[in-house]
């Protein structure tokens, strides 16, 4: 399912526009995406918690030359599914 697909579904479930459903939806992600960049959770009970970690750096291998590489840490978001999801 896509953005468009899943606009459409919320529409009918929830007997709005595709325009007001592409809006709330809109809406929602960002205030996801605003508190995982404040690195706060998002927890949406019965569906799930996003979360930000932070990965530390590490050394790997390039598969191309078999040189060592130094990864940079970096923070990824993380994705908890919950009891009524699973």
């Amino acid at each position: 399912m896509n953005k468009t697909e899943l606009v459409a579904a919320v529409a009918a479930k929830a007997e709005l526009t595709k325009v007001d459903a592409k809006k709330a939806l809109d809406a929602t992600l960002e205030a996801i995406a605003g508190a995982l960049k404040k690195e706060e959770k998002v927890a949406l009970l019965g569906f799930g918690t996003f979360s930000v970690n932070k990965r530390a750096a590490r050394t790997g291998i390039n598969p191309a030359t078999k040189q060592k590489i130094k990864i940079a840490a970096k923070k990824v978001v993380k994705f908890k599914a919950g009891a009524d999801l699973k």
